[in-house]
């Protein structure tokens, strides 16, 4: 049966042919049609232009191109395609390296076929996922820049919101999901990123789980 009309268009970039293959069949079960198709990041750089997609889903390690620097190939050229990243690896450094070469999501091949199309459809809708690992990992890699941060305290609204920034909500969500005013939270992540010593989100939710408020 085909995908409905308004169903997420994909690109989908991993080398295993049989890893893309199983990847490309669970999303085209679940109503999600695979635009492009690449087995390495040079390949589907080349591809996207003529094919614009709602999200990029690649692999992180792929010979030649890799799916981080596909990632920092594509922004360079000013394309801000959400790019939802996988690897089989549970190594902290990739989830720092993904989210400062500008990646929405980063997510485990073992995760869950409900939890993978529910972060193709977040990163779609303008969210980020930015703790799919284990945290302990980023916490002990990380120690020495938690040594020397300051330890304002935190409210327990504001590790509330913390964790939401985490999960990929936007401001309009958090403010829904604790019956705030939008306004109102935006100044409670003003405050937070402050805190935190933070220019963006990004930063802080990292910055957060090195401290252990999260």
């Amino acid at each position: 049966m085909n995908p409905p009309a308004d169903s997420l268009q994909v690109a989908l970039a991993d080398d295993q042919a049989l890893v893309r293959a199983g990847l490309r069949a669970l999303l085209q079960q679940q109503g999600i049609v695979i635009a492009v198709e690449a087995d390495d990041g040079g390949s589907l750089l080349a591809q996207l232009p003529d094919h614009p997609v709602d999200v990029v889903l690649s692999d992180v390690r792929m010979p030649g191109v890799d799916g981080i620097e596909a990632l920092r190939r594509l922004r360079a050229r000013g394309d801000a395609t959400p790019v939802l990243l996988l690897t089989t690896f549970d190594e902290p450094d990739l989830l720092l390296q993904a989210a400062e070469a500008g990646a929405q999501g980063f997510l485990l091949k073992d995760a869950a076929p409900e939890d993978l199309r529910a972060a193709i459809e977040a990163v779609a809708g303008g969210a980020s996922l930015l703790q799919p690992v284990s945290t302990d990992p980023i916490r002990s890699r990380y120690r020495y820049h938690a040594d020397d941060a300051p330890k304002e305290r935190f409210s327990e609204r504001e590790v509330a919101i913390l964790r939401l920034l985490a999960g990929g909500y936007s401001n309009k969500e958090i403010a829904r999901a604790m019956f705030l005013a939008e306004g109102t939270v935006k100044n409670y992540v003003s405050v937070i990123l402050e805190k935190l010593d933070s220019r963006d989100r990004t930063r802080a939710v990292l910055k957060a789980i090195t401290l252990r408020v999260i």
